[in-house]
């Protein structure tokens, strides 16, 4: 099967990720892959030389969007794709307007967020969904509010869980020993992690002052916060103000996250939407307790295993992070152990990758 994925960007993102590694998986089966993406510099790549990845050099103004639409188009007519897959709501909207001038048998749009912009996206979606031979999101949260603010009928979208790879977010005993000792060697020391783009959608301005008070309880402890976005130099006189400076690390952009999961003792994410919420499996499956708001799909990703607390509630999320710190190893083993249980049997994106293939070849019901 030749399959054509069309995505926003490829910059380092949590739905990004998956489109690389979906589209590395796909070709692993015997499948011919390429990726087109609209903006940005490809930051992430899939890891398989033999999977094409196409810039539309897309631009803010019309003649910009035109450029990129006939690329697109040129692209679709020379490539004659058995299916279009399209990530995230620029892709969708793109693909679906260009349908009818280029020849894609079939057309699959992923949304990867309970919320995707204003009325106006919700307007398009809703007018542009006919475009589509299936639409999809990737949680049951994420399809339940699509057809509640009338972005969908309902019925009409599908819940399709993102997939985790399983061996690079490894829990091995030997992985975190070695990743704990390299990184974070404090014997007496506890580490919080948190990874995520520094938008306001994430809300680490929420999560500083938490930390501010788990270090009431708890002096000892860290928190390293990896990725970078429009507010890094907000967060960074946050952390001043706050007096943080020898607890907090802004990483920035980072390739070893597998790595810096297994090396925390606990993982945070404060976001104040999701649509999955991929790094919070990403955790589970290292073997690292979770501390989340209840954003999107991020309840059914924990499935009850480890710390969900509402959103916007900071004495809530404080509270959660200091029980998690505060468990004894046996509490924390046992938590690890489900959630890597939890994540094998349902998250395993080889799963995803049967679902994909399913509605590929038209199995709508899946």
């Amino acid at each position: 099967m030749r399959i054509l994925l069309v995505v926003t960007g490829l910059q380092l993102g949590g739905a990004e990720r998956q489109v690389v590694d979906l589209a590395d998986r796909l070709a692993a089966r015997g499948h011919q892959v390429a990726i087109a993406y609209m903006v940005g510099e490809a930051t992430q790549r899939p890891a398989d030389p033999a999977i094409s990845v196409y810039p539309l050099l897309c631009r803010k103004s019309a003649l910009g969007m035109l450029g990129g639409a006939l690329r697109l188009v040129r692209l679709v007519w020379r490539w004659r794709p058995d299916v279009v897959h399209s990530h995230m709501v620029h892709a969708n909207l793109f693909a679906r307007l260009l349908r009818p001038f280029a020849p894609m048998r079939r057309l699959v749009c992923t949304a990867h967020n309970t919320v995707e912009g204003g009325r106006g996206v919700t307007v398009a979606y809703r007018l542009t969904d006919f475009l589509a031979s299936v639409s999809t999101n990737v949680s049951r949260e994420a399809v339940e509010v699509f057809e509640r603010i009338g972005a969908v009928r309902k019925g009409r979208m599908l819940a399709v869980l993102n997939g985790i790879d399983t061996q690079r977010f490894s829990d091995h005993a030997e992985l975190r020993i070695e990743a704990r000792r390299r990184l974070f060697p404090k014997l007496r020391g506890r580490l919080i992690v948190s990874v995520g783009r520094l938008a306001e959608q994430k809300n680490h301005a929420g999560l500083l002052r938490v930390f501010a008070g788990v270090l009431q309880t708890l002096p000892e402890t860290e928190l390293w916060i990896a990725g970078d976005g429009p507010l890094r130099e907000a967060l960074t006189r946050q952390v001043a103000d706050l007096g943080l400076q020898d607890h907090v690390s802004l990483l920035g952009a980072r390739q070893d996250v597998p790595d810096l999961m297994r090396a925390a003792d606990v993982f945070a994410l404060s976001s104040r939407f999701e649509g999955f919420g991929l790094v919070v499996a990403e955790a589970m499956a290292s073997g690292t307790p979770v501390v989340a708001t209840d954003a999107g799909g991020v309840a059914e990703v924990m499935n009850g295993i480890g710390y969900l607390v509402p959103v916007g509630d900071e004495a809530a999320l404080c509270d959660g992070l200091i029980q998690a710190l505060s468990m004894t190893p046996e509490q924390h083993a046992e938590i690890a152990r489900a959630a890597r249980r939890h994540v094998e049997t349902h998250l395993d994106i080889e799963r995803t990758v049967d679902t994909w293939l399913r509605i590929y070849d038209g199995d709508y019901r899946c």
